[in-house]
């Protein structure tokens, strides 16, 4: 199927996560036509060949890392054949609200099953003997907080313990929501408090990262190497970090490299100053597709890159473009104002700008990331539309390049 046919697709994504706060899976928001619809418009084969291509032609899979995507489908998709087609090892078929328990659904879902898929129930709000059948072999039941009684949410879970499928929460919106449903024992939760970096991390300043502050500083400001070396010598984990990355990219020698003074060299200033960058969101280690702070950052600041050189604006420049999908993120993740950050660094107006006031081009590809990353395509696509020239084509194929390379940064 040609590329171009994703075009007129919105592929949105929303982080799940476990109890240890670590990225289980992303659920995959499709939109066919009209972004602002929620609804398909193509036929049952059309709309399946579309989510294929996006994951075949687009690489979605890939992106997935070690993560899963899970997928809503309605009741003609989950009938139809070419739901197959998806690869059954990455993907959980979610099964909306709106599909009747019919015997051919029961059969269809059965059949799933058999041939490795996972099932998941979406929007749950009680147990209803009429899908018995379709519980019992479910891997989730997605429970929606909004639509159930707080009150009567404690006999909800003890109802569904008997059986196999994992409990997951979605729609949390607060902090209050999330620390319940963690002691009444879900197992997986999806929503905006966990969506938003503020709540992935809320932890003060550690000498670390103000080493990494003030090292990133110097590399903007260019600052000679041998000033920043003694900063780096300060943090061994620093050290050792630039280090490895500039033994696996290589110098053309069996050489390794073995000093700070090096590794800057051969990495090269534009290298350094994002490596810097990501290191921020990476004090604690691990692999960023396990990270979902770090994968949103990572894939924010690649795809407003790619954007900026496709919206034909001179004050917007990629490396800007880049330089402000990391920043924005900053606040949240050190628990410092932005204002103050920028006191530290030399960003130019257009950056300085779209950081405090969303203001120019670059602030506008701020909040269409921000749309994107919340799953809301009927504002995603009022700031697309002021964003000429670029399409919803360039923005899926941005964001999806941005989420491969984001995923070969576990590499």
């Amino acid at each position: 199927m040609p590329l171009a046919a994703t075009s007129n697709i919105f592929v949105g994504r929303q982080p799940i996560l476990d109890r240890k706060n670590a990225l289980y899976a992303y659920e995959f928001l499709f939109r066919a036509g009209h972004v602002e619809s929620a609804e398909f418009h193509d036929d049952v084969s059309a709309t399946a060949q579309v989510i294929t291509a996006v994951f075949n032609e687009l690489g979605l899979e890939q992106a997935l890392g070690n993560a899963f995507g899970f997928i809503n489908v309605s009741e003609d998709m989950l009938l139809s054949e070419t739901i197959e087609l998806l690869p059954a090892n990455k993907i959980v078929i979610e099964l909306l609200e709106t599909i009747p328990p019919t015997p051919d659904v029961i059969r269809r879902a059965r059949e799933l099953v058999r041939k490795g898929f996972r099932l998941a129930l979406d929007d749950v709000i009680t147990l209803d003997d009429a899908f018995m059948p379709l519980i019992e072999i479910a891997s989730f039941i997605k429970i929606d907080l909004l639509a159930v009684d707080p009150d009567k949410l404690p006999l909800l879970v003890d109802c569904f313990r008997p059986y196999a499928a994992r409990l997951l929460a979605e729609k949390v919106d607060n902090e209050q929501q999330a620390r319940r449903c963690m002691e009444l024992g879900f197992d997986y939760f999806q929503g905006y408090h966990f969506a938003r970096p503020s709540v992935l991390s809320t932890r003060k300043l550690s000498p670390g990262e103000t080493v990494l502050l003030r090292l990133l500083g110097m590399v903007m400001n260019d600052a000679e190497t041998v000033d920043m070396e003694p900063l780096i010598k300060q943090e061994p984990a620093l050290l050792v970090n630039l280090m490895r990355i500039s033994n696996s990219i290589g110098n053309g020698s069996n050489r390794q490299i073995s000093t700070a003074r090096e590794a800057i060299t051969l990495l090269g200033r534009r290298q350094l100053q994002r490596w810097l960058q990501l290191l921020l969101f990476c004090s604690q280690g691990g692999d960023i597709t396990r990270n979902p702070l770090l994968g949103m950052v990572a894939t924010r600041a690649r795809t407003m890159e790619q954007l900026a050189g496709r919206c034909g604006d001179s004050t917007c420049d990629p490396d800007g473009a880049f330089l402000a999908g990391i920043l924005s993120l900053l606040p949240s993740l050190l628990n410092v104002p932005i204002d103050e950050i920028l006191r530290t660094l030399a960003v130019d107006a257009a950056v300085r700008g779209a950081l405090l006031d969303g203001s120019g081009t670059l602030g506008r590809l701020l909040a269409l990331m921000s749309h994107w990353e919340n799953g809301a395509p009927d504002a995603f696509s009022a700031v697309l539309t002021s964003l000429p020239p670029l399409t919803l084509e360039d923005f899926n194929l941005a964001t999806s390049e941005a989420m491969l390379w984001a995923a070969s940064l576990s590499n």
